[in-house]
């Protein structure tokens, strides 16, 4: 990936993604295991995601806003409550509602990046990346760890 970090620690990185559209769910999935993501959750129920949060304890999540019951804003909102203090943990929201409204709500409540849908596979993937390498980068400096 760099030359800061070994593709071996990008890899190996928890990964957990959040979408009620199951081809979304299916094309996020083929696309880390693709790049050799080893270590991945996917979800297509938000109801289950902050209890998944917690448990799987991600270094990353990929999160849609629209879903039905719990929406990105409430997990959002949910996630940042159960974040350990100091912790690094990026959220990218990928999303079809791509009002400015709803960018800065969503990096206001702690996304880090925000792609509107549909978007460019290749692109999301240099995103992923770029996110992860940023987080372990922080974990060395901070010498944090989750």
């Amino acid at each position: 990936m760099t030359d800061f970090v070994a593709t071996k620690d990008l890899l190996s990185r928890r990964i957990l993604v959040i979408d009620d559209e199951e081809a979304n769910v299916l094309l996020l999935q083929t696309l880390l295991e693709r790049e050799g993501y080893q270590n991945t959750l996917c979800l297509t129920d938000p109801g289950e995601a902050l209890e998944a949060f917690v448990r799987f304890d991600p270094h990353l999540v990929l999160l849609d806003l629209m879903m039905p019951g719990t929406d990105g804003y409430q997990l959002l909102e949910a996630f940042r409550r159960q974040g350990k203090p100091g912790a690094f943990r990026p959220v990218l929201v990928l999303t079809a509602d791509t009002t400015v409204n709803a960018r800065r709500r969503a990096l206001a409540l702690g996304a880090r990046d925000f792609v509107g849908k549909p978007f460019d596979i290749v692109e999301i993937g240099l995103r992923i990346a770029n996110l992860l390498e940023m987080q372990i980068l922080y974990e060395r400096l901070s010498g944090a760890r989750i």
